[in-house]
């Protein structure tokens, strides 16, 4: 990665996150931000060896449910045989990410599970919703999606050690 200044409003949120020492004695040093628009996602993936194995991710705007499978190549348990295929049996459980909450990511959830969300402009809440208890909504309720903007602030462990001067003024 080619280090560059963040803008003084994402540096603000990558300091705070990196208060709270997520990143083993690092600071954040890389933020990503999408939008997501109702009927978009992002099929279900794994971040790479890039990132230090943390991610944290601020949501502004609306919610989302963030989706958990196993990878295609792991059994659900040692006594089954058959390895789960389609994306459906995969699906391990959801996480209701609300406005403006910060979601950290890691561990085992990082390191075993890949991770997307479903381009749907709608959510209805069932039981695979792991956190509905310390959220605002409830079993059964229908969420309609709305613009969502996430910021993904995380740390980059091996960026260069220079500045390069790609067609930008010094």
């Amino acid at each position: 990665m080619v280090p560059e200044k963040l803008p003084s409003w994402l540096q603000t949120y990558t300091n705070k996150i990196s208060s709270l020492e997520l990143f083993g004695g690092n600071c954040a040093n890389h933020v990503l931000v999408n939008e997501y628009n109702p009927g978009e996602g992002i099929m279900p993936h794994e971040d790479g060896p890039l990132y230090y194995p943390t991610v944290t991710t601020i949501s502004l705007g609306s919610h989302t449910l963030l989706d958990f499978y196993l990878p295609l190549n792991r059994q659900l348990s040692d006594e089954e045989d058959q390895v789960p295929r389609t994306e459906e049996q995969r699906h391990v459980l959801s996480l209701l990410l609300e406005p403006r909450s910060l979601f950290i990511l890691r561990e085992d959830l990082y390191k075993n599970y890949l991770h997307g969300i479903r381009p749907l402009c709608q959510d209805t809440l069932d039981h695979k919703v792991a956190n509905l208890e310390q959220c605002t909504a409830r079993v059964e309720e229908t969420l309609p999606r709305r613009t969502r903007v996430s910021l993904t602030i995380r740390l980059v462990p091996k960026v260069l050690k220079t500045t390069l001067f790609l067609g930008k003024k010094k």
